[in-house]
């Protein structure tokens, strides 16, 4: 089991307030997050891309003063690369030696008594997964010839999954789920995605600065691709900053007001068509469907077709109009 180290914690509401310096909104998983780290226990975020778990992760680490190991998760993690290895050439000279073994991430979170925080935990080999569950379960790994690697206090495992993405990805056994608190989050509210967009677009000095009621717009955009019925999946909140950050680009580069239909279509394109999944059987294109979504929440503009299907804005396609 994970030890516990909350003597050195910095007060509990200092923490939160730390991480909301941070992070929008997502007040309840902070408080859970903090109080199951608090408490010693192995963490499992569950959702969908872009719901900022990541984001929340890093944040609580530098606010608990808490050490931080990152780890993508896919088929190519192999054990030696979650756990370390031995130097070929050093162990050609000197042998077999602890000091010439090369601490992988998971070996250095346990002897650091860090966060080992694994992205995309449903993506990594089976054999790498039994190596995080001995761990979970034992506190400490055994690597041959370098013997055993006790955790540190403070060492906690945080792992990370999207449940909706079938693609590369196993299902997680019960012996994961039996061995960490699950932390389940879903897309934050409007207002919230809206405040997320308008801190990146002035972080990103982006030129002309829209206001408030665009920039919702936008994430309205985004979030209709979510409930979509040609949509399998739609966007994540990146793909609200992306249109919006390429929209103050495009606005300088036309000339032109960002508010401009052709402007903002075009960037909404450009940000979400590839990110959305068109359901299978559906005889529109992605690109079909993002403009209608567009004119749905901007509004029809005069030169728009009328066969049934929204078109694109006039000179939406054409690169200055």
């Amino acid at each position: 089991m994970a030890s516990s180290n909350m003597a050195d914690l910095r007060p509990t509401s200092e923490i939160l307030r730390s991480i909301g310096n941070d992070v929008v909104g997502r007040k309840r998983e902070r408080e859970l997050l903090v109080a199951a780290l608090i408490a010693g226990r192995h963490i499992l975020l569950e959702g969908p891309p872009g719901t900022g778990k990541s984001t929340l992760l890093r944040s609580m680490a530098g606010a608990m003063g808490m050490g931080f190991a990152f780890v993508e998760g896919n088929a190519e993690l192999t054990p030696a690369r979650l756990v370390g290895h031995f130097d070929p050439a050093r162990v050609m000279v000197d042998g077999y030696q602890p000091s010439v073994f090369v601490d992988g991430p998971l070996v250095t979170a346990l002897r650091e008594g860090s966060l080992l925080y694994v992205e995309e935990i449903n993506r990594i080999p089976e054999e790498t997964l039994n190596v995080l569950i001995t761990v979970m379960s034992e506190g400490n790994i055994t690597v041959p010839r370098l013997g055993v690697v006790e955790s540190a206090p403070g060492f906690r495992l945080v792992a990370a999954m999207n449940p909706f993405d079938a693609v590369g990805t196993a299902r997680i056994s019960s012996a994961v789920y039996d061995r960490v608190c699950r932390i389940a989050m879903t897309y934050q509210s409007s207002e919230e995605e809206t405040a997320i967009v308008s801190r990146h677009l002035l972080a990103a000095n982006a030129g002309e600065m829209p206001n408030e009621e665009w920039v919702g717009k936008i994430v309205e955009v985004v979030r209709r691709t979510r409930s979509h019925a040609d949509l399998r999946f739609g966007s994540s909140i990146r793909g609200a900053i992306d249109a919006a950050l390429v929209a103050a680009s495009l606005s300088q580069v036309r000339g032109a007001p960002i508010t401009k239909p052709s402007i903002g279509v075009d960037s909404a394109l450009v940000a979400l068509t590839g990110r959305v999944r068109v359901r299978e059987g559906s005889v529109r294109s992605a690109e079909e469907i993002v403009v209608e979504i567009w004119g749905d929440v901007f509004g029809r503009v005069e030169g728009e077709r009328d066969s049934g299907k929204a078109g694109a804005p006039t000179g939406a396609t054409n690169s200055h109009s």
